[in-house]
């Protein structure tokens, strides 16, 4: 679910479009609306948690187009309304896959409870989702493990012997006159530069199949930011990208440990810097909740697909030629050390909005 429920409303009558957007927004709802079901196909590719559906509609029928919207977004729910209800309505929208059926005019107390427990219902799924990805990790990473120790000295050790034969092989080239040593150190740099990404890749590796216990105190997130934007100004600046952060004002200390939470930042910081093109946005923000605080990274990039996003964090999964697909399973690994959880959904930005969550500071 998105941070704000996003609610679809779709029916020809405008007076009562009108109402029911007004009614829902003073609860705090995202309200769009489409009055035809072309029009409620294309708004929804925006994406929405609850659809409100009326029964009749001037192109095509709300049953249809309730069967539509839930083959094309199954994680959403759809309410059903009309102002002529039968037996027969009702058991096809029920076949139809709604998840619930009302009598137009509904009464606003009746329609606020049904659309509460259609988001805990979609919160729900959800959640189920999450824990059987959260499962999926965890086998990956116990697999990863088992391999761990044996590659670590099989790859290491060979690595370390390499480095040492270059400052062997580059103090000797050293002696040569020195317009005869640039065509000798020029390749000798490259190699060197290869051998340092494969330590940082299993660095990477180590790092992810056997995390290091946390030394968890109470940390407030301003500076954190402030650190992880000062050290990629120049690197925006470069891209021609803005970044800036957005906090406000008394946002509550987390419960955390310094340099993971620097980590993510940089990680997802990194990452929304290469996506977004020039004169691009990219901004980190955070909002307080009662038990957590929610902090977003987001940009406005291409964004991410949705078969992408549901495989973003699985172990070894990039969409980069040279990834090695463990950097955002690290962010992952860390935020749910800390006791939090992380996502990923479109910006508002027009981009890709990666969050987590962080337990408040006791």
């Amino acid at each position: 679910m998105a941070l704000t429920p996003r609610i679809l409303l779709v029916d020809d009558n405008a007076a009562l479009i009108d109402n029911l957007r007004e009614t829902l927004e003073e609860e705090g709802y995202l309200v769009t609306s489409a009055g035809s079901v072309a029009g409620a196909l294309q708004a929804a590719t925006a994406g929405f948690d609850v659809a409100l559906v009326d029964l009749r509609l001037p192109d095509g029928n709300g049953t249809a187009l309730t069967e539509q919207l839930r083959n094309d977004h199954p994680d959403a729910a759809i309410v059903m309304l009309t102002g002529n209800a039968t037996l027969e309505t009702a058991a096809a929208a029920v076949r139809a896959g709604a998840f619930a059926y009302l009598v137009k005019p509904a009464s606003t107390p009746d329609l606020l409870l049904t659309l509460e427990q259609a988001l805990r219902q979609v919160k729900l799924q959800a959640e189920k989702r999450e824990l059987a990805r959260r499962a999926q990790v965890a086998e990956k990473l116990a697999a990863v493990g088992t391999m761990t120790a044996g590659l670590s000295h099989e790859i290491r050790n060979p690595l370390n012997a390499a480095s040492l034969q270059l400052v062997v092989l580059e103090r000797r080239l050293r002696k040569l006159p020195p317009l005869e040593q640039p065509p000798y150190l020029e390749p000798l740099k490259l190699v060197r530069d290869e051998i340092a990404r494969l330590e940082h890749l299993l660095q990477d590796f180590l790092q992810f199949a056997r995390p290091r216990e946390l030394t968890l105190r109470a940390l407030p997130l301003e500076p954190l930011v402030s650190a992880v934007v000062d050290l990629l100004a120049g690197e925006a600046e470069r891209r021609g990208v803005r970044l800036w952060r957005d906090l406000p004002v008394g946002l509550p200390q987390v419960q955390g440990e310094d340099e993971r939470l620097r980590q993510i930042l940089m990680n997802l910081a990194l990452n929304a810097l290469e996506a977004t093109p020039r004169g691009g946005t990219v901004r980190i923000w955070a909002q307080a909740r009662p038990e957590e605080v929610w902090i977003a990274v987001e940009d406005s990039g291409p964004g991410i697909e949705p078969a992408v996003r549901q495989r973003i964090f699985e172990p070894f999964f990039s969409t980069k030629a040279t990834g090695s697909g463990l950097g955002l399973p690290i962010v992952h690994a860390i935020v749910t050390q800390h006791g939090g959880v992380v996502g990923v959904e479109p910006s508002a930005l027009g981009g890709a909005r990666f969050w987590f969550t962080l337990l408040r500071a006791r």
